[in-house]
């Protein structure tokens, strides 16, 4: 039987085949994602962070060579080796199945399947991913955490309150722009206090629905509701002893905050389905790049929850008010990436470097990262010269759009953005002035 805590993502153009997934295993999954388009997988390895992935070979009509399979298959592992992959396709071969296996995938699902086999190859593949995230978490230690780069004045005092701050169990609110590295901030301030060697429970609040905010955070009880066949264990639960992160908290609606101050105030709460309190003791470290105090002065953020997560605030800087740091950055991505695809470090020129540094960055680490990537793929030499620095465009909107209905407009700006920001939901919401969760609904809602 497949454990019901398994998180299933299925990529498939063929909506039979979800169809069919989907009755097959809902009754033994409680989370399971379908999609048809590929190019969603980033977003969802981000939002619904999947154990098991199912991946089809082909998502062009007439094509059985698989290349595209290989490809997202690369794209996965490169996003997070620990995902356990399993390979769809209606044309399994020898050559095939040994190449995929190279290639990191765990096994291949053909079609069509037996049901009873293909629920004991999840089932393995879900094991494993327990098996993996285990070792991860012995394996574990302060040498593991995101490095936070830089040696401007700005970053040597950011670091030293991190430091000092971390080692105490205070409540931390940590701002700044998207991009600049707050779950960086949030894993240091977890690695120098007395918890590390307890869990740090991330949990973005951009992407939860308001209706699932209770069952997330504080889990329910098997019968609490009609899917519910078996107990759950809420992220507030996993964190006790530990770090509870609450990314981009500024997306919180007035009635989870009153929900989530309870909690804190009075360090216990009920899964859903349960009249019995428990306790915990979970420190609180909050993300967000929204302006809370003028959330709170507008009635949309609650005082007494920002007193209450918000002993210590810490800013991080956007990347423009960083100087060299900008230039570190950049040769420590160009080290990394250089090493990840197995090519010969390259080096930025001066006038390559002046480029560097005369940009924005409305993207901060994030798109600088993205940047640097991009253009060691595409630089041809060992050393990268200004002219094979490229900037992203800024989105424009027609001077004589031919309509002036606002759907259509609406329809128009998102595509654009997500387009501008090659698919990273998280910066084209930025770029839109929305948060994601927002940003998905109406991806959702106009079909995209």
């Amino acid at each position: 039987m497949i454990d019901s805590q398994c998180k299933l993502l299925v990529v498939d153009d063929n909506e039979d085949i979800l169809l069919s997934l989907r009755m097959l295993l809902k009754p033994r999954i409680n989370s399971i994602r379908m999609i048809k388009d590929p190019r969603r997988i980033s977003e969802l390895m981000d939002s619904f962070q999947p154990d098991v992935i199912i991946l089809d070979m082909n998502f062009q009509q007439g094509q059985s060579s698989g290349e595209e399979g290989y490809r997202w298959l690369r794209f996965i592992l490169d996003k997070n080796p620990d995902v356990v992959v399993l390979m769809l396709t209606a044309y399994v071969d020898t050559e095939k199945v040994v190449r995929a296996i190279k290639a990191g995938a765990t096994d291949f699902i053909p079609k069509p399947w037996d049901n009873s086999k293909l629920i004991g190859i999840i089932e393995s593949a879900y094991q494993l991913r327990v098996s993996r995230r285990a070792s991860d978490a012995r394996q574990s230690s302060r040498s593991d955490v995101p490095l936070l780069i830089g040696e401007s004045p700005a970053m040597r005092l950011l670091k030293e309150h991190i430091e000092k701050i971390g080692a105490t169990n205070a409540n931390v609110l940590i701002t700044g722009e998207n991009g600049t590295g707050k779950d960086v901030v949030a894993h240091l301030l977890h690695s120098y206090s007395p918890r590390s060697s307890k869990p740090l429970v991330t949990i973005d609040l951009g992407t939860i629905p308001e209706h699932l905010f209770e069952s997330e955070l504080f889990g329910y009880e098997k019968g609490a509701f009609t899917d519910a066949r078996t107990a759950k264990e809420g992220r507030v639960a996993t964190a006790d002893g530990g770090t509870l992160f609450l990314d981009e908290i500024g997306n919180l609606p007035l009635v989870s905050q009153q929900k989530l101050l309870t909690v804190i105030e009075k360090q216990c709460f009920a899964p859903l389905g349960s009249n019995k309190n428990k306790q915990v003791d979970a420190r609180i470290i909050a993300a967000t790049n929204a302006n809370i105090p003028q959330m709170v002065a507008e009635g949309t953020f609650r005082q007494d929850l920002l007193y209450r997560i918000k002993t210590f605030e810490l800013h991080v800087p956007p990347l423009r008010e960083r100087g060299n740091d900008i230039l570190l950055l950049a040769d420590f991505f160009a080290e990394r990436i250089c090493a990840r695809y197995k090519i010969s470090h390259k080096q930025f020129s001066d006038k390559a470097k002046t480029k560097l540094l005369s940009y924005q960055w409305p993207g901060n680490v994030r798109e600088l990262q993205h940047l640097v990537e991009q253009t060691i793929i595409l630089s041809a030499g060992n050393v990268i010269y200004s002219d094979e620095v490229f900037f992203p465009e800024a989105v424009r909107t027609e001077e004589n759009p031919t309509t002036l209905n606002l759907k259509t407009l609406e329809r128009e700006a998102i595509l654009k953005a997500i387009d501008q920001e090659n698919g990273n939901l998280s910066q084209a919401a930025a770029l839109l002035g929305i948060s994601r969760y927002a940003l998905y609904r109406k991806i959702e809602k106009y079909g995209l």
